[in-house]
Protein backbone atom coordinates (compact mmCIF):
# COMPACT_ATOMS: atom_id res chain seq x y z
CA UNK A 1 0.00 0.00 0.00
CA UNK A 2 1.22 3.21 -0.99
CA UNK A 3 0.71 6.62 0.55
CA UNK A 4 0.70 10.14 -1.06
CA UNK A 5 1.60 13.17 0.40
CA UNK A 6 -0.90 15.77 1.12
CA UNK A 7 2.02 18.48 0.82
CA UNK A 8 3.72 19.14 -2.05
CA UNK A 9 7.57 17.70 -2.00
CA UNK A 10 9.81 19.62 -0.18
CA UNK A 11 12.10 21.61 -2.89
CA UNK A 12 12.35 24.66 -3.87
CA UNK A 13 10.42 27.50 -3.56
CA UNK A 14 8.91 29.35 -6.82
CA UNK A 15 11.27 32.24 -7.32
CA UNK A 16 9.37 35.34 -5.42
CA UNK A 17 10.35 38.88 -5.37
CA UNK A 18 10.13 40.26 -2.16
CA UNK A 19 11.58 43.33 0.16
CA UNK A 20 14.87 43.06 2.15
CA UNK A 21 14.53 43.69 5.75
CA UNK A 22 16.61 46.58 5.46
CA UNK A 23 14.49 48.17 2.60
CA UNK A 24 11.02 47.08 4.84
CA UNK A 25 12.42 49.51 7.19
CA UNK A 26 12.97 52.08 4.98
CA UNK A 27 9.51 52.05 3.33
CA UNK A 28 8.24 51.15 7.24
CA UNK A 29 10.05 54.45 8.56
CA UNK A 30 7.96 56.78 5.68
CA UNK A 31 4.57 54.83 6.19
CA UNK A 32 4.77 55.55 10.33
CA UNK A 33 5.30 59.37 8.88
CA UNK A 34 2.56 59.41 6.55
CA UNK A 35 0.05 57.49 9.28
CA UNK A 36 1.26 60.01 11.77
CA UNK A 37 0.57 62.83 9.68
CA UNK A 38 -3.10 61.73 8.36
CA UNK A 39 -2.20 60.85 4.82
CA UNK A 40 -2.45 56.93 5.10
CA UNK A 41 -4.03 54.20 6.92
CA UNK A 42 -3.22 50.81 5.58
CA UNK A 43 -0.89 48.83 3.71
CA UNK A 44 -0.43 45.98 1.70
CA UNK A 45 2.39 44.25 0.38
CA UNK A 46 2.55 41.37 -2.28
CA UNK A 47 5.67 39.00 -3.12
CA UNK A 48 4.95 37.68 -7.01
CA UNK A 49 7.77 36.20 -9.89
CA UNK A 50 8.83 39.01 -11.18
CA UNK A 51 7.99 41.70 -8.71
CA UNK A 52 7.48 43.09 -5.22
CA UNK A 53 4.46 45.70 -4.54
CA UNK A 54 4.33 47.66 -1.18
CA UNK A 55 0.96 49.28 -1.59
CA UNK A 56 -0.07 52.14 0.38
CA UNK A 57 -4.26 53.16 0.89
CA UNK A 58 -6.03 56.25 2.01
CA UNK A 59 -8.65 53.41 3.52
CA UNK A 60 -8.95 50.04 3.97
CA UNK A 61 -11.56 49.35 0.92
CA UNK A 62 -10.29 51.31 -1.86
CA UNK A 63 -7.41 51.20 -4.51
CA UNK A 64 -3.95 52.15 -3.23
CA UNK A 65 -2.76 55.68 -3.41
CA UNK A 66 0.39 54.71 -4.11
CA UNK A 67 2.36 51.29 -5.21
CA UNK A 68 6.62 50.85 -4.17
CA UNK A 69 7.88 48.45 -6.93
CA UNK A 70 10.68 46.60 -6.83
CA UNK A 71 11.51 44.71 -9.69
CA UNK A 72 14.93 43.34 -10.29
CA UNK A 73 15.43 42.66 -13.74
CA UNK A 74 15.30 46.69 -14.53
CA UNK A 75 18.49 46.81 -11.78
CA UNK A 76 20.72 47.26 -14.78
CA UNK A 77 18.02 49.36 -16.81
CA UNK A 78 15.96 52.42 -15.32
CA UNK A 79 16.50 51.42 -11.67
CA UNK A 80 14.78 48.23 -9.51
CA UNK A 81 12.29 50.92 -7.75
CA UNK A 82 9.47 52.73 -8.97
CA UNK A 83 6.77 54.89 -6.88
CA UNK A 84 3.81 53.98 -9.11
CA UNK A 85 0.32 56.75 -8.19
CA UNK A 86 -3.28 55.75 -8.33
CA UNK A 87 -3.25 56.44 -12.12
CA UNK A 88 -0.28 54.06 -13.49
CA UNK A 89 1.88 56.85 -13.85
CA UNK A 90 5.66 56.51 -12.78
CA UNK A 91 5.91 59.24 -9.98
CA UNK A 92 9.45 58.51 -9.61
CA UNK A 93 12.23 55.35 -10.80
CA UNK A 94 15.78 54.54 -9.78
CA UNK A 95 18.52 52.54 -8.21
CA UNK A 96 18.02 54.05 -4.80
CA UNK A 97 15.44 53.32 -2.43
CA UNK A 98 15.46 56.42 -0.25
CA UNK A 99 15.86 58.64 -2.94
CA UNK A 100 12.62 56.89 -4.56
CA UNK A 101 10.80 57.67 -1.90
CA UNK A 102 11.56 61.37 -1.69
CA UNK A 103 8.99 61.82 -4.00
CA UNK A 104 6.36 60.68 -1.16
CA UNK A 105 8.17 63.04 1.71
CA UNK A 106 7.26 66.03 -0.68
CA UNK A 107 3.43 65.51 0.83
CA UNK A 108 4.80 65.70 4.48
CA UNK A 109 6.00 69.41 3.20
CA UNK A 110 3.23 71.67 4.17
CA UNK A 111 3.15 75.80 4.32
CA UNK A 112 2.39 76.93 7.72
CA UNK A 113 0.71 79.89 8.13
Amino acid sequence: MSVAPLSPAPGPMPNQVAFHRTELNVILSLYGRMVAAGEWRDYGISSLRDVAIFSVFRRTAEHPLYRIEKRPALRNKQGQYAVISMEGQILKRGHDLRTVLRVLERKLIRAVE
